[in-house]
């Protein structure tokens, strides 16, 4: 496991800001810590092709035919891709050991970054695949993609939910979970790639969904980062501290580096700018 978690790190899934300049979030926070777990597909860079990939075909092509069309894609990066292998073959392993897989029915992902990890599982566990979409509407491809349908039932049936994040459980809540409702079908359980440790499997398990994850955000994962000289003990604090509090350790940052946020606020940049104002703006650490 501790080879599999240098891969968050070796693909910049998990990045960790440099001691003493955290990341700017979009809500207007800053945090230690960026986490794109989609580049676990190998690198940032064929991560974001496949993503592009997705945008034009959902932007051009008829839903029916995305997932046979992203299979194609997926399957060979994860026939040359080492990394992708790698963390798929032990999500495969994961799942095997811990599910029932007799007892579930079909494998479901939503869009978009479900789908790098929820397309290639249901082929190598030998399930048919339910695409989900942000409007909800659903589409069922067989195990090998060769065939896909819209649905609208699947009455009594098991699902299992991939995913590449669960933060607060914000999209279970507002479309995995209803579009899967709306089939008459049950989200038994939820597997996710990383687990950010922010409520999100409590609010599945009230719900009654099982929840796993492969990696969660947490202790061990800090200290394997400086194990791995990657960052340096006040980059270790920072992390326990926000992991413990996220708002009072940033709030405590910005008192002890004012200068900080004054220099966001005259950044070059405009995103970091604009999220800055939106931080002093909206006052979200009570300075």
């Amino acid at each position: 496991m501790n080879d599999l978690m240098s891969l968050l790190f070796e693909t910049n899934a998990f990045k960790i800001c440099e001691e003493n300049k955290p990341f700017w979030y979009t809500s207007g926070k800053i945090g230690p810590y960026f986490i794109n777990t989609h580049f676990l597909y190998g690198s940032a860079e064929d991560a974001q092709e496949l993503l592009d990939f997705i945008d034009v075909q959902l932007e051009t092509v008829s839903k029916d035919l995305i997932p046979g069309n992203l299979f194609e894609k997926i399957q060979k990066q994860y026939e040359t891709n080492e990394i992708y292998k790698t963390i798929v073959d032990h999500l495969k392993e994961f799942i095997e050991t811990r599910i029932d897989l007799e007892k579930i029915d079909y494998i479901s992902g939503g869009e978009r970054r479900d789908w790098y990890f929820s397309i290639i599982l249901a082929y190598l566990l030998g399930k048919p695949h339910i695409t989900i979409y942000k409007d909800l509407s659903t589409v069922v491809s067989t195990c090998d993609f060769e065939e896909a349908t819209p649905v609208t039932k699947l009455s009594g049936k098991n699902i299992l939910h991939i995913a590449d994040l669960i933060t607060i459980a914000s999209s279970y809540l507002r479309a995995w979970v209803p579009a899967i409702k709306n089939l008459d079908a049950h989200m038994t359980t939820s597997i996710s790639v990383v687990d950010r440790m922010q409520g999100g499997a409590q609010v599945l398990s009230n719900l009654g969904i099982r929840c796993l994850s492969l990696f969660q955000i947490n202790q061990t994962l800090f200290q394997k980062a400086k194990e791995l000289g990657i960052i340096n003990e006040t980059q270790l604090q920072m992390l326990q501290k926000f992991s413990e509090n996220p708002d009072d350790c940033m709030r405590e940052f910005l008192i002890a580096h004012p200068e900080f946020l004054e220099n966001a606020l005259n950044s070059d940049d405009p995103k970091t700018a604009k999220r800055a104002k939106l931080c002093k703006d909206q006052n979200l650490y009570h300075l």
